[in-house]
């Protein structure tokens, strides 16, 4: 008889492991939200309030895995619910009996908030989307009495808040998943990937896609840490008090980036243009950066950040030693330029990372930050372009709906315009409104089939709680397991807000089928019409208009480094060009042609921005003279004016300006002066062939 084989162990099936730990990821997550919906509802029952359907839809709404997510959006669903049920109460208060006034005015609302949730990412947006259908839901069922808005806002707070509630404390005190573990991975990660980077490109030139490809890295790593330290600091205390220094750890980590790439595009072009004593010279100089970013041996972990301070500062004392010794083998007085050129850049490098790795250190150990914690903040960048077509959709949407009420006295009129209220300001900001509409569309059509086989055929003749619970539960669960699968977006969350929505758990209960498949049609009709709204006028996202104003909207953070005060400005330099690159490669294929012309830019941006900030802080300090100091003036604004307009006139002028200020200006500006003329004669650089494909100016003639 055949032996018959030993179980294989899951240590031995790794995708076995996987597999069952995705599994239990996502039962707790169902568990916890069916336990916080049917909790929210016996509590609105409890309290005898009207729709314990509302706490159930709240609940399913603010639910998340991470219980920081849960805590941030119940915070700004909180403040979006007060405000929408303030301004509910104030159009009812102002058109009584003024149906049409009031349905514009509301409409106009609902457009706003929705443009808010565009403009406002992350959390904020659901605050945005809160304030607009609150008012929708406090105003709309009192219509017919206007005497009842007062009860109906309370009612309706009261019935939100509970949900809020709710969800944050099943999310705290069952099995609580936090993000605080996730965002220190996050970061570490980061940090170590960014110093093993660098000690990878000390041996010289770095090709121009393999710098592209580490600038959007750099790019999403900043965006990130933001998102997730703006979101952790919701659930735990310790990384409240430790927010401003995680924002300062982010903006030392984007300035540290521009000035590497700043430097190895310098020595790419020094390379490309035969000019090889001045590299040579550069990368020897760079060389022991490596060494000063390696641990000893036998260091691992946090021992690295106790060794690398030391070894950061000890390589900061030596570097002018050893550009000094380097310099002097150099005869030619262009290549002794170059190289001073290169080594300024390479100590603000230096100095940059000294400071990024002891603010990581201080983060890890707890110990405060060398010279005190700066303010920062991480500034974004939106197109109001995209934001007023959000306004004009919706406002167009809820008008259309308010029109077809008005002249067809349709009893539900209010549920088709309180769906399209909600999924407008929903959708507004998904990169695929019209594929998220539709997904949802279908989510909710099957949770609402769902909810009709639940009322009709398993919920008469219960009674209690309890066979409320049992006969409710088998079809409910389908929904938050759906949301848990990453191949269907939109469909689990749809099918929840479906069945919940349509089940119109009342306190009593009522069966009325005739009430229900007028109600299922009308949600129907107000989802779908928000779904063509998206289709008859589209978001700007992905389109080449759009990607023409965000090149622009990129060129002109040049004209914000030459213009705006310098306090507090390479902050607002550095977050809001990686926002703003983040938003435009989102809507473009990895390694495009679109892409790849974008990357080019913000590299190009970066560096003359940057450039441009330490020329005016050097001339803001007083030490130039009046005559040096006018030539930059004259220089930045010149460099600013190309960027603004690229042509061949203002190109021109833009070079001679900065030849004449180099022929002034002494010691670190003239550094920074080579570093600009150096860029702006870049032949790999788009700005050059942008100017080449744009005709100079013909200037004015005199009649």
């Amino acid at each position: 008889m055949a032996a018959v084989p030993a179980a294989v162990p899951t240590a031995d099936r790794p995708w076995l492991r996987e597999l069952l730990a995705g599994e239990a990821h996502a039962w707790l997550f169902v568990g916890k939200s069916v336990l916080a919906i049917y909790l929210g509802a016996w509590l609105a029952m409890w309290l005898q309030l009207e729709q314990p359907s509302t706490t159930m839809i709240t609940v399913a709404i603010v639910m998340h895995p991470h219980s920081g997510m849960v805590l941030a959006k119940s915070f700004y669903r909180t403040i979006g619910t007060l405000v929408g049920s303030l301004v509910g109460l104030a159009l009812m208060s102002a058109f009584p009996q003024q149906r049409e006034l009031f349905l514009l005015s509301l409409s106009l609302w609902v457009a706003l908030c929705a443009g808010g949730a565009l403009r406002y990412r992350n959390f904020m947006a659901y605050g945005f989307v809160l304030a607009g259908y609150t008012a929708a839901i406090v105003a709309l069922p009192a219509i017919a009495n206007p005497y009842g808005v007062f009860d109906s806002a309370v009612m309706r707070v009261s019935e939100v808040l509970l949900g809020i509630g709710v969800s944050a404390l099943v999310s705290e005190l069952v099995l609580p998943e936090r993000l605080r573990p996730i965002l220190r991975r996050e970061a570490r990660a980061h940090f170590a990937k960014f110093l093993a980077f660098l000690r990878g490109s000390t041996a010289g030139r770095i090709p121009r896609q393999a710098m592209q490809d580490a600038q959007l890295a750099s790019v999403r790593a900043a965006v990130q840490l933001e998102d997730l330290r703006s979101s952790v600091i919701f659930e735990d205390p310790e990384v409240r008090l430790r927010s401003r220094r995680m924002r300062l750890l982010n903006q030392r980590y984007m300035a540290a980036a521009t000035s590497f790439q700043s430097l190895h595009h310098l020595i790419n072009r020094l390379q490309r243009g035969g000019r090889d004593a001045a590299a040579t010279a550069l990368i020897a100089l760079y060389r022991p950066l490596a060494t000063a970013l390696t641990p000893p041996a036998g260091h691992a972990g946090d021992d690295d950040l106790h060794a690398l301070p030391p070894q950061l500062d000890a390589c900061v004392r030596a570097l002018p030693g050893r550009a000094a010794a380097l310099r002097q083998d150099l005869s030619d007085a262009a290549a002794c330029r170059e190289f001073d050129t290169g080594a300024a850049l390479l100590a603000r490098l230096v100095d940059e990372l000294a400071a990024f790795v002891a603010t990581e250190h201080a983060l890890r150990t707890g110990r405060p930050v060398k010279g005190g914690v700066e303010k920062v903040h991480f500034s974004r960048s939106s197109d109001l372009a995209g934001v007023g077509v959000a306004v004009l959709r919706t406002f167009l949407t809820m008008a259309t709906l308010s029109v077809f009420w008005l002249a067809s006295g349709w009893t539900f009129g209010a549920n088709a315009m309180l769906l399209a209220a909600i999924f407008s300001g929903l959708m507004a900001a998904s990169p695929n409104p019209v594929g998220s509409v539709l997904h949802t569309l279908v989510g909710y059509a099957a949770g609402m089939l769902g909810a009709a086989i639940t009322v009709f055929a398993l919920m008469p003749g219960g009674e209690g709680y309890t066979m409320l619970v049992a006969s409710t539960l088998p079809l409910l669960l389908i929904g938050p397991y759906l949301a848990t699968r990453d191949t269907l977006p939109g469909v689990g969350a749809g099918y929840t807000l479906g069945f919940v929505y349509i089940l119109a758990l009342k306190n009593p209960m009522v069966y009325a089928p005739e009430h229900f498949f007028n109600d299922a049609i009308a949600q129907l009709a107000g989802l779908g019409l928000s779904g063509a709204a998206f289709m008859l006028l589209p978001g700007l996202a992905g389109t080449g208009w759009q990607r023409r104003r965000q090149l622009r909207r990129l060129r002109a953070l040049v004209w914000l480094a030459a213009t705006e005060p310098l306090d507090g400005l390479l902050w607002r330099f550095e977050s809001r060009g990686r926002d703003l690159l983040l938003q435009a490669v989102a809507n473009t294929r990895p390694r495009s042609a679109e892409s790849r012309t974008l990357l080019a830019w913000s590299l190009a941006v970066q560096e003359t921005g940057r450039a441009l900030l330490e020329l005016r802080q050097d001339v803001a300090g007083g030490e130039l003279p009046a005559i040096a100091r006018d030539a930059c003036e004259a220089a930045v604004r010149a460099v600013a004016a190309l960027y603004r307009k690229p042509d061949l006139s203002a190109w021109e002028a833009a070079d001679r300006a900065v030849d004449a200020a180099i022929a002034l200006a002494p010691g670190r500006a003239r550094n920074h002066l080579h570093q600009l003329r150096s860029a702006l004669r870049d032949d790999e650089s788009p700005l050059l062939a942008a100017v080449h494909a744009m005709p100079a100016q013909e200037p004015a003639h005199a009649s």
